[in-house]
């Protein structure tokens, strides 16, 4: 069988080292792992089972489609369907025994008509606003939802959540603002609320910077693959032992050309050498999620050492100055995400490279590129 030269490699140790660290912080909570987005990039069906062995109680996804794949592939445990709801897919999480998380009171009424139809009962969560100004219901509205969910039949509230803008911050007072608003908003609304009641708040920023915001239950998501919710200050302030990125994605030398002083190179010639150079080609470029904002500016590892991405970066194809390595020949790996030798490009920086973060990168490089678990 043959198979891209792209390759995106998924370390499962690592997946599973990050989860035990990240349960280590929250020992008393209850793990919801976020493998939305198709794990982040890192393959949602094959990150879940992982992490199901390795002890997470439930899991998060955007969309309940992605609920139903999980299912499909034989994942039992909870999961949260945490981006909202319609009503056409409302049948979906009884078929598939599903935990929709509210918004509001807007579906309210047709989940409880399903129930009620099918003879079921649906536990659900209800999310709230506490500050970060997207989704959930205001905080002032908690108890009037609270009432309208123990009026109608089939229907059974099990959680309450929100989440947080600035956890990405430990120097930032909004989180524990957050966490002190919700407390205080379910203090007075404390007859209203059920035995058992799971309530979370903690995103991976909550897990590492804020202990008093673990409640009963935990979502770490950026985190469970390696990387910290404030990039790279968040790792050299880490002490040790560190997350350990999940995701290395390499390619290969197809053709090591050797150009003249002055040739320009790619589209447009936005690059020209200023003396002979050797140019070593790989057939990776935007369609893989190496983006043309790279060009000439992203960096690659190459026998351990990092080489500069030189003219722009086409649909298959970047080219990279490997004049400095001696000896490079066809087929030589090269590292575009990860470890090589002593060396390491982590996805913090190639955010900076794009301007943007590490989540990003992640999703790009895995969801575009061939994934081999290793």
């Amino acid at each position: 069988m043959i198979e891209s030269l792209n390759r995106v490699e998924i370390s499962l140790s690592a997946l599973r080292h990050n989860f035990s660290l990240l349960k280590a912080k929250a020992p008393d909570a209850a793990v919801l792992a976020m493998v939305k987005a198709d794990g982040y990039g890192h393959g949602m069906s094959e990150c879940a089972r992982t992490l199901a062995a390795a002890g997470a109680d439930c899991f998060g996804v955007a969309e309940a489609v992605e609920g139903v794949e999980l299912r499909k592939n034989g994942i039992d445990r909870p999961v949260f369907i945490m981006a909202g709801l319609l009503p056409e897919i409302i049948p979906a999480l009884f078929d598939y025994r599903l935990t929709p998380v509210v918004v509001d009171d807007s579906c309210l009424e047709t989940l409880s008509r399903e129930a009620v139809q099918r003879g079921q009962e649906i536990g659900l969560h209800l999310k709230v606003d506490a500050g970060m100004g997207r989704q959930g219901c205001a905080l002032s509205s908690i108890g009037g939802i609270i009432r309208q969910i123990q009026t109608l039949p089939g229907l059974s509230l099990s959680g309450i959540m929100a989440h947080f803008p600035k956890a990405d911050d430990p120097d930032s007072d909004s989180t524990t603002e957050i966490t002190a608003a919700f407390g205080r908003r379910l203090e007075k609304v404390q007859e209203l609320l059920p035995e058992n009641l799971v309530l979370h708040l903690a995103n991976s920023g909550g897990i590492l910077y804020f202990p008093d915001s673990h409640q009963d239950m935990v979502r770490p998501g950026i985190s469970l693959y390696g990387y910290y919710p404030n990039g790279e200050q968040g790792k050299m302030n880490a002490e040790e032992p560190r997350l350990q990125p999940v995701m290395r994605f390499s390619s290969r030398i197809i053709q090591i050309r050797e150009v003249a002083a002055g040739t320009g190179l790619g589209y447009g010639h936005t690059f020209t050498t200023s003396w002979p150079t050797k140019i070593a080609i790989i057939p990776a470029g935007y369609e893989d999620g190496y983006l043309r904002c790279l060009s000439s500016r992203s960096q690659a590892l190459v026998h351990g050492q990092r080489v500069p991405a030189v003219g722009r970066i086409s649909m298959n194809l970047t080219m990279f100055d490997v004049t400095d390595l001696g000896r490079v020949k066809l087929g030589d790996e090269v590292v575009l995400l990860g470890r090589q030798g002593d060396e390491e490009i982590t996805a913090d920086e190639i955010a900076t490279w794009m301007e943007t973060i590490s989540y990003e990168i992640l999703c790009l490089f895995g969801n575009l590129n061939n994934r081999v678990y290793v």
